[in-house]
């Protein structure tokens, strides 16, 4: 293990030593260590600027990037000695530095303050995560994509209220939760566009004498620009609160994939079956097979809309700039960035996998009258107002329902005393088929308009 000064780097103005409770209380450097490459890839860029703009010696440089070379290098292999003294990721790695290469580790902090460093952390590590996260979000809506396709012709009951409403495709259905993750995809490359902004050389608040060019430092950590305005630079964490407002609504729309994937494993309905890897048994009732992972993610929903509004709650009264408050963004943050990561991960690995049991779906789009509207839109295509079509339907649903039958298994005798209107052809709009497949507009549940969806959508996620 390496070996950490432990004096404070800030300790000079005190009289006397940070009581041991709160020197813990205070320390955030057990759980924000998790920046230290987004620290240490902060710095050296800083440092380059700092060379360029004659602030640093060549070798003063060199001897800074050697030495955080090493500490990354010891982090990665965790030799790393973290130390609470240190209070935070920054004066860890800084003191480190110092004892490796003496002075030229105290120079390294010119022109900046932990204040401009630490936002600058937050938003390389979000905008790290915000890869990964695109890159599960992108693996689950393949797996969309793939399960739509392959279920475009099967027919299911479509629901409103929970009732059965209309025959729907399957594939109609997922591709509704292609187009919920599609806006998702967008929120987080817009979120990124906003948190791709640099505060590094805005120092505490009011920015620094020293002649830095923060272009050149934007510029080499991949920024679209450096923060116009060195205040708000380090007082706001706007850009941490709006990606978790997408993560919330990303985990608001798996928690609702979540419930119909529960409802439709049950018994009552009987539509899917979720992989056993995937579920869980239960200790005294051996024939249970339990959805615990959609219900897991179902449950963690609740989790990061919490974190949304522990942020929200964190920065609604802070006056400008930065304020210790601050550093309790961080657990929610990550918390939000690990639970989001791993709930797209179950379900990117789970969806492929899921099986549809077509014959019950088709059977249970039977029951309920599903075909009524068809029935409706036939007699107004005949020259019926539609209100007298759905008033002329309602009437031949209650008689299904007294005799229990569907509209399809009436006679055409029956049929006809609700509308003289009414011909043989009728049954051709009565039937599962004839149903979906008459949506065939843009955004309709006909098979080949879902194939037309799935394969535009797949153009436009390569």
């Amino acid at each position: 293990m390496t070996n950490v000064n432990t004096e404070k780097l800030s300790s000079a103005r005190f009289a006397e030593a940070t009581d041991a409770f709160v020197e813990v209380f205070t320390a955030s450097v057990t759980f924000d260590q998790r920046m230290a490459m987004q620290d240490i890839e902060g710095s050296l860029a800083h440092a380059a600027m700092l060379k360029e703009c004659g602030i640093l010696t060549e070798t003063e440089f060199q001897d800074i990037v050697r030495g955080l070379t090493e500490i990354g290098q010891d982090i990665l292999d965790g030799r790393f000695d973290w130390s609470i003294k240190q209070e935070d990721v920054h004066m860890n790695i800084e003191a480190r530095l110092t004892d490796l290469i003496g002075v030229a580790g105290k120079k390294l902090h010119t022109g900046r303050s932990r204040n401009d460093q630490v936002a600058t952390d937050i938003r390389l590590y979000l905008r790290s995560e915000i890869r990964e996260i695109t890159r599960q979000l992108t693996r689950l809506q393949t797996a969309v994509l793939d399960q739509a396709e392959r279920h475009a012709d099967t027919i299911m009951p479509g629901f409103t209220h929970l009732q059965v409403a209309q025959p729907i495709t399957f594939g109609h259905h997922l591709m509704a939760w292609f187009e919920m993750l599609a806006r998702d995809r967008e929120r987080l490359q817009d979120c990124n566009k906003r948190l791709n902004v640099m505060p590094l050389g805005a120092a505490a608040l009011a920015g620094t004498s020293y002649p830095i060019d923060r272009e050149l430092t934007a510029e080499l950590l991949g920024f679209s620009r450096p923060s116009a305005n060195s205040l708000d630079s380090v007082s706001d964490r706007d850009f941490a609160i709006e990606f978790t407002a997408t993560a919330s609504l990303i985990m608001m729309h798996l928690s609702r994939f979540s419930e119909e994937l529960i409802l439709w494993s049950s018994a009552q309905f009987d539509f899917i079956d979720i992989p056993d890897a995937f579920c869980t048994g239960s200790s005294i009732m051996p024939q249970k097979k339990n959805p615990d992972v959609p219900e897991l993610v179902r449950g963690k929903a609740g989790r990061v809309t919490g974190h949304l509004v522990s942020l929200l709650m964190l920065m609604k009264s802070q006056p400008l700039a930065y304020n210790k408050d601050n550093q309790e963004d961080k657990e929610p943050l990550f918390d939000t960035v690990d639970t989001l990561i791993n709930c797209l991960r179950a379900y990117a690995d789970m969806v492929p996998r899921i099986g549809a049991k077509k014959d019950r779906m088709y059977q249970a789009a039977k029951r309920g009258f599903a075909t009524a509207t068809d029935l409706a839109d036939y007699l107004v295509r005949k020259g019926m107002a539609f209100r007298d079509a759905h008033e002329a339907v309602g009437l031949a649903v209650r008689l299904g329902i007294d005799t229990g039958r569907d509209l399809s298994e009436l006679t055409l005798a029956e049929l006809q005393a609700f509308s003289p209107l009414i011909e043989a052809d009728v049954f051709d709009s009565l039937t599962l088929e004839g149903s979906v497949s008459a949506r065939s507009h843009v955004g309709g549940t006909a098979p080949d308009t879902v194939r037309k969806a799935v394969r535009a959508a797949r153009q436009a996620l390569a």
